[in-house]
């Protein structure tokens, strides 16, 4: 056991130029880190503004939309939701959806939860996959040809897909009758004593003024510029310009809470999530996961052979490939061939789970090691989405982030 548990905040300042009414920093506009083993937080760093506005500090409290992190929590509903028999891992996902789930060129292969999970469906991003107002179905993007691939049956190749999230969502909502970002604070974020939520639905009002604004990496507030303020509309709102939320119905538009990004959570609790995994399922005495669901996650179900799927993120053309192992929502980690594959982001040639994260300016992870016992959570805004790291297809922020700074 580490000897001391006392967490070490230090603040600096960021050198910002205010030009044409842009900030502009030099380096991130901020950054957060906690490592953590079993039994507590081990370190944490921290570091900018929160709010360049109003000059706000930023802490290891503070919630920021995390990004792609949110599968992974979303997946931590699903698994709930599969202990408790409403779910299969390998069933139809159109019988549970209520409508056809095909790709058009191979209509005999059911797609399945497992398939969405590890971006195996054979979907694709080209059709959109969070525009979908409130009062509509998500079948005006699965009905679009550019939707699928028609190259790769379902099952058979990796490509990183949002959309796959959504449909995960809607079938939450269709197996429980319950609204996805209710469900996910019932089973996921309330047990586990996070002030979390998604697209700032159920988050405190303190949370909320503690709210992280996400800058490009130009300085130009990009996402959750809230000003102290719970955001009038949480979803897209309906095509009137309406959001009245009695309109949702169960298993229609699982985009509506942003189950693939919309996660606002602070790096501390992202390590509370972490030290539950490590704990096989438990936190302070609570059970939220059986060992048997921490074990299915722990499982690639997927893993680079040289062609089987696309290794890098398709709408990121600075991006490299570290998309080496992949399990439900899960990134495996020193899983590549150092080449073509470049995946050690700790550099270590230790192996990890989690996930990272990216979009408007932010990039985020969580990784575990559990043979070792220990985790670290970050993030950091107004930073460049590039392969700049010095050992890996990950970011020199993200390495940094990794292994502290």
């Amino acid at each position: 056991m580490p000897t001391s548990r006392i967490p070490l905040l230090r603040m600096v300042s960021i050198a910002l130029l205010m030009t044409a009414g842009c900030v502009y920093a030099a380096g991130p506009t901020a950054r957060v880190r906690v490592s953590f083993d079993r039994q507590g937080e081990t370190h944490v760093q921290a570091e900018g503004l929160a709010d360049v506005g109003t000059q706000r500090a930023l802490t290891a409290n503070d919630p920021a939309r995390i990004a792609s992190i949110s599968k992974l929590v979303t997946t931590l509903g699903v698994l709930r939701l599969i202990e408790a028999g409403k779910l299969s891992l390998d069933a139809d996902a159109g019988t549970v959806l209520g409508m056809p789930l095909r790709n058009p060129a191979f209509p005999d292969t059911p797609i399945t939860l497992r398939m969405l999970l590890s971006h195996t469906s054979s979907l694709t991003d080209s059709a959109g996959y969070w525009n979908v107002p409130l009062g509509q179905d998500i079948r005006s993007i699965t009905g679009k040809p550019e939707a699928w691939d028609s190259q790769h049956a379902p099952g058979t190749y990796f490509r990183y897909t949002n959309l796959n999230f959504p449909l995960v969502a809607q079938m939450m909502e269709a197996a429980s009758g319950e609204r996805f970002d209710r469900l996910l604070r019932r089973l996921v974020l309330f047990p586990l004593k996070l002030d979390a939520c998604y697209n700032w639905s159920g988050c405190s009002d303190a949370a909320i003024s503690r709210a992280v604004v996400l800058y490009d990496d130009a300085g130009k507030p990009q996402k959750d510029d809230l000003h102290g303020k719970r955001p009038n509309c949480m979803v897209i709102a309906a095509a009137d310009g309406s959001c009245d939320l009695s309109r949702w119905a169960p298993g229609k538009n699982g985009t509506l809470f942003s189950p693939q990004g919309g996660l606002r959570i602070s790096a501390r609790d992202l390590a509370r999530i972490g030290r539950m995994l490590l704990n096989d399922g438990t936190l302070d005495g609570v059970r939220i996961l059986q060992p048997t669901s921490v074990a299915l996650l722990a499982t690639p179900v997927w893993q680079y052979d040289g062609h089987n799927g696309v290794i890098g993120e398709e709408d990121e053309p600075n991006r490299g490939g570290f998309f080496c192992a992949y399990g439900l929502a899960v990134q495996h980690l020193a899983h590549g061939d150092g080449k073509a594959c470049r995946d050690d982001l700790f550099g270590d040639g230790r192996p990890r789970m989690g996930h990272s994260g990216n979009a408007y300016g932010l990039l985020s992870g969580i990784w575990i090691d559990r043979a070792a016992g220990t985790g670290v959570a970050y993030f950091a805004t107004g930073v460049a989405n590039d392969s700049s790291g010095a050992h890996s297809s990950f970011s020199q922020v993200e390495e940094q982030g990794a292994a502290g700074w």
